[in-house]
């Protein structure tokens, strides 16, 4: 009995994630595919893009991975900040791709939103250079920047957004906060106050009130970092409101019923661990929940064929068989002491001989009972999973012997997406 059957859950009791209903409804407009690093985000992203594009919809891939090997997959020598065409979408629809580039996200931001000598102070100061390219959290935040750009722009009838690789699956939506805070926090505001208070009253307060604060900052920044923190804060006053106005859209537009999350996880104990977090983090955003992808699940074409039988059968053999190399026959004794024989494989001349057919076949079962025992592992991780949360849909995607590099592949990703019900005789 597996546990979800001990938890009075039976499997096929899971709802199934049915992915093209979701694809093909013009109510959804954006996908975000969440989930811990190393499941497939990118590539099940890429795949619903492929899939939703050739069933009709005009759709864009907004992927944070930086690996090449996604743009090479849609046939594009290089994803960049902007929107580009994907060659060799069959049917009616479209599919456009692009990789985030954060700095340049930001740059847009500071151009978009200060006159142009204020955005090129903005723009030239070393600290925004410093914090445009790397404070903890940009990644994430600028991801749903673009995000709520792509959206403004209506271009597009569905967006597909792969959440950027970080420690943690949740770090996407505390970002744009995050970032919010650090740019509206009252450490900011006060280092921008003499900025703002100007003339003597504004040398007066930096004089008495901050000198303390300045001379220690100086020292564990440096003067001249320091500086730099003022004059881009100075600079950035008319746009502080705009940071936290935009986070909150982003957060409305998650919740918003047009969009579904997907969470991707590979049936492995830390990856379902995440997932379930991930779960129950929507749930207490109100963020709408479409399902579980579950990524590079194992089959086999012999299930009934046990580990335990396997390897009994495979040491039987090994006991059991005997070579009568005089005779050139190899014999292969059962239980009841009987042979059969079957004539040796002759083998070239120079060539080693070939091993005996028991040998042969006592291998084999041992990698079946291998691959049962992985079936095994994987079972339990996802009963535990579904004891936990019953009421997410699930698509369960077969492995694939190789890795994705081309359209096909992503086809096939996306076929079996849609049919979702298992691995029955995969790879």
């Amino acid at each position: 009995m597996t546990s979800a059957m001990t938890h009075g859950i039976a499997l096929q009791d899971t709802p199934l994630l049915e992915i093209d209903p979701l694809l093909d409804d013009p109510g959804i407009r954006i996908v975000v595919c969440c989930g811990s690093g190393g499941v497939g985000k990118t590539t099940t992203a890429a795949a619903l893009g492929v899939r939703a594009a050739e069933r009709g919809r005009k759709a864009v891939v907004l992927t944070i991975d930086p690996a090449r090997r996604l743009a090479q997959s849609m046939g594009i020598d290089l994803l960049d900040n902007t929107p580009r065409r994907v060659p060799g979408i069959e049917g009616d629809g479209e599919l456009h791709a692009m990789m985030l580039d954060m700095k340049r996200t930001f740059d847009e931001i500071v151009e978009a939103h200060a006159d142009p000598s204020r955005a090129r102070a903005i723009l030239e100061n070393p600290f925004y250079q410093s914090l445009s390219a790397g404070f903890a959290g940009t990644q994430e935040y600028m991801a749903m920047e673009k995000l709520g750009q792509l959206r403004a722009r209506d271009e597009w009838d569905l967006i597909v957004v792969d959440t950027p690789p970080s420690r943690s699956a949740l770090d996407f939506l505390d970002a744009p906060k995050r970032l919010g805070s650090f740019l509206d926090g009252k450490f900011i505001r006060l280092l921008m106050a003499p900025a703002k208070m100007g003339g003597r009253a504004g040398m007066k307060f930096l004089n008495v009130g901050m000198s303390m604060m300045t001379g220690t900052l100086g020292k564990l920044l440096g003067g001249q970092l320091l500086r730099d923190v003022q004059t881009f804060v100075a600079a950035m006053d008319t746009m502080f409101g705009g940071f936290r106005t935009r986070a909150d859209a982003t957060y409305r537009l998650l919740q918003d019923p047009g969009t579904a999350f997907l969470v991707v996880a590979a049936p492995e104990r830390d990856a379902l661990r995440e997932a379930a977090y991930f779960v129950e983090r929507l749930a207490a955003e109100e963020m709408p929940l479409a399902g579980l992808v579950l990524n590079r699940v194992h089959g086999s074409g012999a299930a009934r064929l046990s580990a335990e039988r396997a390897l009994a059968a495979a040491e039987n053999l090994d006991e059991g068989g005997i070579v009568d190399q005089e005779a050139g026959k190899a014999a292969v004794r059962d239980s009841t002491g009987s042979s059969s024989t079957s004539p040796a494989v002759e083998s070239a001349p120079g060539q080693p001989s070939a091993p005996p057919t028991s040998q042969l076949t006592a291998g084999l079962l041992r990698l079946h009972a291998e691959r049962m025992q992985v079936l095994a592992r994987e079972q339990r991780t996802r009963d535990r999973f579904t004891a936990l949360h019953p009421e997410v849909a699930v698509a369960e995607v077969a492995a694939l012997p190789g890795d994705v590099h081309d359209l096909a592949g992503l086809r096939a990703i996306g076929d079996r997406l849609a049919t979702g019900g298992g691995p029955a005789g995969a790879a």
